[in-house]
């Protein structure tokens, strides 16, 4: 993979006022500095800590892109709580096409899409049983599988929140089958599973701002694997610490 379907450049507009909480985020602060954001893959994963201003960002690209604030496809219309940042509004998306369709699925509102698609009777979409009856990590592998097609942009904010490490690997799957169909994804992510897509790009916000890093580079991979060949001696060090106060 070499080149983007859809959005190729996020541009940042004006600079943010420096008493807003945006000014703050990582995330944001790199755009304040560079004003524009690249994407080189079909692939994108935005990773760092919480607080650095990942889904954010991500948020501020869906809106801007034309989808619904709260997750859906681009004909979405409902609001349960307007939370959204004003970002969205001093971005300029730069495509090198159009897609045919798109989703933005978050874990955060998930609840509020499931019931709209019920409200609006289109469950035939999403596998013909209303998202409500399956267990969280079932309806999103379900809206994925029945939803999703290709020629499209998915723009995803942390869906391991829902999943299983075995259903992490048939999101893998699911996202190669859709990139061999001409999709471009971008996924707000913590999961180490989840990042070691092949080819993708993954931009790693912090507090020194943001760099392209290779997977096992990555904070999430470094600790995951540290714990899970060391969990006697992490757990000792962070519980003797604690019982010792």
């Amino acid at each position: 993979m070499s080149s983007t379907k859809y959005i190729k450049d996020i541009i940042l507009k004006n600079s943010i006022c420096h008493s807003s909480y945006l000014a703050n985020l990582p995330a944001i602060q790199y755009l304040m500095k560079k004003k524009k954001l690249s994407l080189t893959r079909e692939v994108t994963f935005f990773v760092g800590e919480n607080g650095t201003g990942k889904s954010t960002l991500l948020e501020a690209i869906a809106v801007a892109y034309g989808f619904n604030p709260e997750g859906g496809t681009r004909n979405f219309s409902f609001a349960t709580s307007n939370t959204h940042s004003e970002l969205y509004k001093n971005l300029i998306i730069t495509k090198t096409d159009f897609a045919k369709d798109g989703f933005f699925l978050r874990a955060e509102s998930f609840y509020n899409v499931a019931s709209y698609i019920d409200e609006v009777g289109v469950t035939h979409n999403y596998g013909e049983k209303s998202l409500h009856n399956q267990s969280h990590g079932e309806s999103f592998l379900s809206l994925i599988q029945n939803r999703f097609s290709g020629d499209s942009l998915y723009l995803l904010d942390e869906p391991e929140a829902a999943l299983s490490p075995m259903r992490l690997l048939t999101l893998i799957a699911e996202i190669d089958n859709l990139v061999k169909k001409n999709s471009q994804f971008i996924i707000a992510t913590h999961s180490p599973i989840l990042m070691s897509f092949p080819n993708a790009e993954i931009l790693e916000f912090s507090q020194n701002g943001m760099k392209s890093v290779e997977y096992k580079e990555t904070e999430h991979y470094k600790v995951t694997k540290f714990f899970l060949e060391n969990p006697d001696r992490m757990l000792k060090y962070l519980l003797d610490d604690k019982n010792s106060e």
